[in-house]
């Protein structure tokens, strides 16, 4: 009988569909964690404690097939997955569309100046005049990072007549390669990051990047925050040498109370909420296991497959 571990936060939505012929292992908490991966074939490890998931791994000593909501898995020890030859399928996709929202959410946010807007209503103050004046429709925008969240990223903003210059390996017309794109970070407003999180991309934003950067231009950051050097970011903006930020992630997270970036007017901070921005991350994530079970239980490949050799 094949053995699932699974945590009981997607128990609802998977347990009434689920094969009869299967031992199920749910678990709540670190510790029960640690007991229901024993012997387990099968393992969907997602907790909030990312600590605890790579507990879990290591205590999952059959395990063949890891299951995660979660896209990017830098903080699980990559060499046990490889030692041991597990396949691994990550949430690459799921959250993509209202990442892609956030995105264009948080360009017009600062276009639009809107957050001082908002201020400026809750102080029941009425404005004469827009505290921001730009306009997304004419503007240039550099995406680094072209997965599922990249593509999705891309036709939204030529939506609102956004030039989007994508950075490929491949390269191709209107694409630059990832030895280009540093040469020409001064023809954007806006610079989009969207890659993965691996040794390649660490900190690839630091401070030659932001000085290469227009005065008024912006960094949107939806990606890690391991890929820019924060405390060079910190005096891009504190100094003006760029327009502004929109962070969706940040190191560390939580930030700090009296981190310097939450004092800076011209830093925007979303909390990395943009992936929970929604109400179907859940049913997509049990549909689409549920699908990859099937196949898995019929010999058949799952899907999207995540490669520690890569790191995405």
């Amino acid at each position: 009988m094949t053995t699932l571990a699974i945590s009981g936060l997607i128990r609802p939505l998977l347990e009434p569909q689920l094969p009869a012929d299967l031992d199920v292992r749910w678990f709540m908490t670190a510790e029960e964690a640690i007991d229901a991966v024993k012997g387990a074939e099968i393992g969907w490890f997602d907790m909030n404690d990312k600590e605890a998931m790579a507990k879990a791994l290591h205590a999952a000593t059959e395990l063949k097939w890891l299951n995660s909501i979660y896209a990017g898995l830098d903080f699980l020890p990559m060499d046990v997955l490889i030692e041991r030859d597990i396949t691994v399928t990550n949430g690459v996709g799921i959250n993509a569309i209202t990442i892609a929202e956030y995105v264009v959410m948080g360009m017009l946010n600062i276009a639009k100046g809107y957050r001082d807007v908002m201020r400026a209503a809750e102080r029941r103050e009425w404005l004469l005049d827009s505290p921001g004046k730009r306009e997304l429709a004419g503007s240039k925008a550099l995406l680094l990072g072209y997965g599922a969240i990249g593509k999705l990223i891309k036709p939204r903003l030529e939506a609102f007549d956004v030039d989007v210059t994508v950075v490929r390996r491949s390269g191709g017309e209107g694409v630059l390669t990832p030895d280009e794109w540093r040469g020409r970070l001064g023809d954007f407003d806006w610079v989009i990051l969207a890659v993965p999180s691996t040794p390649e991309t660490e900190n690839m934003i630091g401070a030659d990047e932001l000085a290469a950067m227009k005065s008024h231009a912006v960094l949107v950051n939806i990606a890690r925050g391991e890929v820019v050097d924060q405390p060079a970011l910190v005096e891009a903006l504190r100094s003006r040498a760029i327009g502004g930020a929109f962070l969706d992630v940040t190191t560390p997270e939580p930030l700090p109370e009296d981190h310097e970036l939450w004092a800076l007017d011209n830093a925007h901070i979303s909390m990395h909420l943009s992936g929970r921005a929604q109400d179907k991350m859940f049913i997509r994530s049990a549909t689409r296991f549920l699908e990859n079970l099937q196949n898995y239980l019929a010999g058949k490949p799952v899907a999207p497959i995540f490669d520690p050799h890569l790191g995405y």
